[in-house]
């Protein structure tokens, strides 16, 4: 009975914007498709009696295949599409700082996009003010957004839950705030213009296909890096941390040091994605790094399911590109991405990738 007044209140909703035919037609597809999931469910157990033959394969071979179609893109992709991709590749690397954070520390930060801004604005004027080079930005900003995320964590300390995310939401005002008011510094409300291009090695990354595999390699430093601090002693302290802090303290983890460590390591991705997001658009301004941006890439993380390294790739991925394939359909596709994420909050609550810690 509840799913069938909820498909009504949803095709109710969609009346405003797609009129009583288009509803109509709304409530016939979920109608639909909620019929082929329910056929499908009541023949799993049928399904069962009768296994068919598993279809080997290797994953090395498949992690190869995608590896080789991720360098092949620039090549048959338009300029359009491969600057969502770069883009998506910006916003995965910022998911996975976030993801250490709330997914493996359990630490609710909404001001996420702080350290965002923080990275980007730093390397704007290390290259602009300071005249530096493209390495010596990236690892000074580097370091500045690890120390301000290790400032952070001191109010963090004693704080959990709400209070902790109000904290952090507040710490994302003030920086974004503070960069639009600070005209000598930050130029304000006009931002920061005139950012170079990277070189590598004397070649200047010019083009998009270029900058495509710079982007492409920090997204796969990043993932390693993150992959093996999960598995490491690190990692192991905290899920502890996130299961139960009580608990997690009483077994001897020193956890002061962890959220600490969770702050300024989630903090030194965002300072990475800043400098990524400055240099490929050589321009910034606090327009950027807005609350609503930490929410969008708070909603990557748990759509793709809290401390999953592949969940959370797939759901940037998805919040990234889906948006834009749906362009042609621009009335429409806001409501169906709110669609989507409803009914897989529904029949998903834990991601679509659930983490195996």
């Amino acid at each position: 009975m509840k799913t069938i007044l909820f498909i009504l209140w949803l095709s109710f909703l969609s009346v405003p914007f797609m009129g009583l035919k288009g509803g109509l037609w709304l409530l016939s597809g979920i109608v639909l498709a909620y019929c082929i999931f329910l056929i499908i469910k009541k023949s799993s157990n049928l399904l069962k009696e009768f296994r068919l033959p598993e279809i080997p394969y290797n994953l090395k071979i498949l992690y190869a295949l995608i590896f080789v179609i991720l360098l092949v893109l620039p090549f048959v992709l338009k300029d359009y599409y491969l600057d969502v991709i770069i883009l998506a590749g910006i916003y995965i690397i910022l998911a996975l700082g976030l993801n250490v954070v709330i997914g493996f520390s359990g630490l609710l930060n909404l001001g996420f996009a702080a350290f965002y801004a923080i990275g980007a604005y730093s390397f704007a004027l290390l290259t602009t003010n300071a005249g530096l080079g493209f390495w010596t930005s990236l690892s000074s900003t580097l370091f500045i957004t690890a120390l301000s995320g290790f400032i952070l964590a001191f109010p963090a300390l004693r704080l959990r839950g709400d209070y902790l995310a109000i904290v952090t939401l507040g710490f994302g005002e003030i920086a974004r705030l503070t960069l639009n008011n600070w005209d000598s510094l930050t130029r304000g409300p006009n931002g920061i213009s005139g950012i170079p291009s990277p070189f590598v090695f004397g070649f200047e990354l010019s083009s998009l296909s270029h900058y495509y595999y710079l982007v492409f390699i920090f997204v796969l430093i990043a993932v390693f890096i993150v992959r093996r601090v999960y598995h490491s002693r690190i990692g192991r302290a905290w899920l502890a941390l996130r299961d139960d802090e009580m608990a997690a303290e009483a077994m001897g983890i020193d956890t002061t040091k962890y959220k600490f460590l969770a702050f300024s390591f989630g903090a030194f991705w965002a300072g990475l994605a800043g400098t990524l997001f400055a240099s490929k658009m050589r321009f910034v301004s606090p327009e950027s790094f807005t609350f609503m941006e930490s929410v969008f890439v708070a909603c990557m993380v748990i759509l793709g399911g809290l401390g999953s390294i592949p969940g959370v790739i797939v759901g940037s991925l998805i919040l990234v590109v889906l948006p834009e394939v749906l362009r042609e359909f621009q009335l429409y596709r806001m409501l169906a991405l709110g669609i989507g994420i409803i009914l897989m909050m529904v029949f998903r609550p834990l991601g679509l990738i659930r983490s195996k810690g």
